[in-house]
């Protein structure tokens, strides 16, 4: 016998798993009002009833207040996993009239000439949203609204298509896995009884929509021996039912891979789950992203003199996308004025730079002001701010040294920065210099200019 203990916490185990979630979906009914106008109306689906009587919704219209029952569990699955803090969901309902699909490739899903009186009557499709989750699902409701304990309609989910990665963001480069799924339970036992034992053929489809164009990425229908389209892009399906039971209900799998994702390939995903008569579509935004590689130069190392401006400093930002979205702060840390400032002096940011791959890359500029002994030691840094990128950014540093606490540091700052010179130059030097009282002095004498000239 298992301890008392162990099987508390599995019980106590049990009831969360099935209260978690909303128990009540609160929707709008959106109806064509003629001329162009669309009339929304309040309604809500209760997805699940605790102890005692039905919660009063004496605000709806009884037609509009849904006591959902789902054989297949998809729809209460998908609100099961909802997190408590996430914000509500937005849900849409309308009247949906039975239709075969438009697609040729399709037809062989509704070979009668006419839709089976199995289907006759009222449908809802209930349409859902959120960064959680992304859903439509077509009800049946029974014909008179039930009297009690409260008005409300009792509705039957048939077919529900869902998605848990409504706005997938995918790395550049990176395959895709933009996950579907889908559950049918035949609307009546004469429907399920007057076809073949097991689930029926269905046809999947997935489209991208982009900048106003739209191309078909992939169709099938597994179980029918149809011409298919060839698949674009390299984009495989899984698709399949997960199970074969006699008469239903069924779950099946329509999630798309694509390999190695690229820019051009980012937009809106519409899946479609196509059984006779009924047509079940949710909408996934895929987003491509990479996020940029920051550096900042002349690096490790800026050597100024007092009442001097530094180097101008180059912060690069490379292979980055988007290219929307990019901001470039420059910061002074450790400086006279605190630990932390926005640095100061002429800012500007170059064109941006296109790679083959997709990605862009900028340079952004500052010439700093000049500098005062009281600098040295203080650190310029270029901080980058990115959709791609965490909410403090990314950034890189340089440290100052300036001379000037001394006239012996002021000879040996501005040494340096001649021999620098004429490095850069390519010019092989040795330099011999004694620092006497006025090493400025010393120097302009020695190279007929000011040694600032040569910085």
């Amino acid at each position: 016998m298992k301890p008392l203990s162990l099987l508390l916490s599995v019980a106590l185990g049990l009831v969360t798993a099935v209260s978690a979630g909303p128990a009540v979906i609160e929707c709008w009914m959106v109806e064509d009002a003629g001329g162009g106008r669309l009339t929304k109306k309040p309604a809500a689906l209760l997805l699940r009833q605790g102890p005692g009587r039905l919660p009063p919704r004496p605000d709806l219209e009884p037609e509009l207040y849904l006591k959902v029952r789902d054989p297949a569990g998809a729809l209460q699955a998908a609100f099961r996993r909802y997190p408590s803090d996430a914000p509500a969901p937005h849900c849409e309902m309308s009247r949906y009239l039975p239709l075969p699909a438009s697609a040729n490739w399709a037809s062989g899903l509704t070979p009668e000439q006419s839709c089976p009186r199995a289907l006759d009557g009222t449908w809802l499709m209930v349409s859902v949203s959120s960064p959680i989750l992304s859903l439509s699902s077509f009800l049946r409701p029974e014909s008179e609204p039930q009297p009690e304990p409260n008005l409300i309609t009792m509705v039957t989910a048939v077919l529900t298509v869902l998605t848990h990665t409504p706005t997938p963001r995918i790395r550049l480069g990176q395959d895709a896995l933009l996950d579907l799924k889908f559950a049918y339970m035949p609307p009546t036992s004469e429907a399920a009884t007057s076809l073949a034992p097991g689930p029926p053929p269905f046809g999947l489809e997935w489209r991208r929509q982009h900048l106003g164009k739209g191309h078909l990425l992939l169709a099938a229908t597994p179980g029918l021996s149809e011409q298919m389209p060839p698949a674009q892009e390299g984009a495989v399906a899984f698709a399949a039912w997960d199970d074969d039971e006699p008469w239903g209900p069924w779950t099946g799998n329509g999630t798309l891979w694509l390999p190695a994702v690229q820019p051009f390939q980012e937009g809106t995903y519409l899946a479609t789950v196509h059984l006779p008569y009924l047509q079940g579509q949710v909408a996934l935004e895929l987003a491509v992203q990479k996020p940029p590689k920051v550096s900042l130069t002349p690096a490790p190392l800026v050597w100024a003199t007092r009442g001097e401006a530094p180097p101008q400093l180059q912060c690069l930002v490379s292979h980055f996308y988007p290219s929307e979205g990019l901001e470039v702060e420059w910061e002074l840390r450790g400086g006279p004025e605190g630990s932390f400032q926005k640095a100061e002096g002429q800012k500007w940011l170059s064109a941006l730079l296109h790679h083959s791959d997709g990605t862009v890359s900028l340079s952004a500029h500052l010439q700093p002001v000049p500098v005062t002994a009281e600098h040295h030691g203080a650190r310029y840094a270029c901080r980058v701010h990115h959709p791609t990128l965490p909410a403090l950014g990314r950034s890189a540093e340089v440290t100052l040294e300036v001379a000037g606490k001394s006239q012996e540091e002021d000879g040996v700052g501005l040494i340096m920065s001649i021999s620098r010179h004429f490095l850069k130059s390519g010019i092989p030097h040795l330099l011999f210099i004694s620092l006497p009282e006025s090493p400025v002095r010393t120097l302009t004498t020695i190279l007929g200019k000011p040694p600032s000239s040569l910085v």
